[in-house]
């Protein structure tokens, strides 16, 4: 057994996150923005790092504060389909 059974899902790539993956919680409102205590998602921390060099706190705030508004990005929703195909374990780089 691989693990991947019981590893927790990123909401926006849909592969698991094996504990060995670098990985974060993401403020859907950003803390700066109002979000502090607010609701939060576990993502990769690649999917995580995209988001943040895609969009501004602003953005991020007013219209991508859902997993769907976030996947609806055409940008990001490009990359999301792009790496699910990666294998869970893949940490990748951003650039």
């Amino acid at each position: 057994m691989d693990g991947t059974d019981t590893d927790p899902t990123c909401p926006l790539c849909g592969r698991p996150i094996p504990p060995e993956v670098p990985q974060s919680r993401h403020h859907l409102i950003p803390r700066l923005r109002g979000g502090k205590g607010g609701a939060t998602v576990l993502l990769h921390q690649v999917c995580h790092s995209t988001i943040h060099k895609t969009l501004s706190e602003t953005e991020l705030a007013r219209h991508y504060n859902t997993v769907e508004a976030l996947r609806s990005h055409p940008e990001l929703a490009r990359f999301f389909a792009w790496v699910a195909k990666r294998p869970p374990g893949w940490k990748g780089k951003i650039r």
